[in-house]
């Protein structure tokens, strides 16, 4: 048996909780689904018709069970956005919509924190939002709910309060492209696995946070997130 040695010590696999489990869930990739309700979608100033949907990609450590969000350094809008996270147990190619429920393994409330000064510099000039997306601790996470015990939700309250305010409420229900459809589209343009995580999308009602804030996201069926802005 070979004994496998590395120049470095090779990184820590990000992981996060499962409700009701002591073992972790271990991140693969992260997909992000962009403008998925037509309400948000209007207040970005798009047109909510239903175009392909497109992708962008956190990275696997991006994700925060924590339950604190450090305000990033350089930017001076950061923006909440609830989403519903699903976790992969498994994947494939050529995924049918039909078939793709049975890839998950359960289901999560996220949020997509997003530099919306950073973005919009980066809008202007065409250039990627990596640097508005992917920025360290940018997607606070809930513990995981397996499917077995929540089963596959399609319909179902998604808030978020900021201090006790609410500031986005919607339905899974209002989603444009819905779950079975967002795994089977990603399929077509990329191996799935177990261990990937997909981020469904934010109803309107996005807004900028400060240091000193409390977030509180839930959804219909899955343990709610708390998360202090420090």
């Amino acid at each position: 048996m070979t004994t496998v040695s590395y120049i470095i010590a090779p990184p820590a696999i990000p992981a996060l909780p499962v409700a009701g489990s002591d073992a972790l869930f271990p991140v693969r990739r992260v997909y992000c689904i962009g403008r998925n309700y037509a309400a948000h979608a209007i207040e970005m100033g798009h047109d909510p018709d239903r175009e392909p949907p497109f992708f962008f990609q956190k990275n696997p450590n991006n994700l925060d069970a924590s339950g604190v969000f450090p305000y990033p350094s350089r930017s001076s809008d950061v923006h909440h956005e609830i989403e519903l996270a699903v976790a992969l147990k498994s994947g494939g190619r050529d995924i049918s919509p039909s078939n793709a429920l049975d890839h998950v393994f359960g289901y999560a409330v996220a949020l997509d924190m997003t530099r919306r000064d950073r973005q919009a510099e980066a809008k202007k000039a065409g250039r990627p939002w990596d640097i508005a997306k992917a920025f360290e601790h940018s997607a606070p996470i809930g513990p995981i709910q397996s499917a077995e015990t929540v089963g596959h939700p399609s319909e179902g309250l998604i808030r978020l309060k900021v201090n006790g305010e609410q500031r986005q409420s919607g339905n899974l229900n209002q989603m444009i492209w819905k779950i079975p459809e967002m795994i089977a589209h990603l399929s077509d343009y990329f191996k799935l696995a177990a261990g990937d995580v997909i981020l469904t999308g934010t109803p309107s009602g996005v807004g900028p946070v400060q240091q000193g804030d409390t977030l509180e996201a839930s959804i219909d069926g899955l343990p709610p997130l708390t998360v202090s802005v420090i």
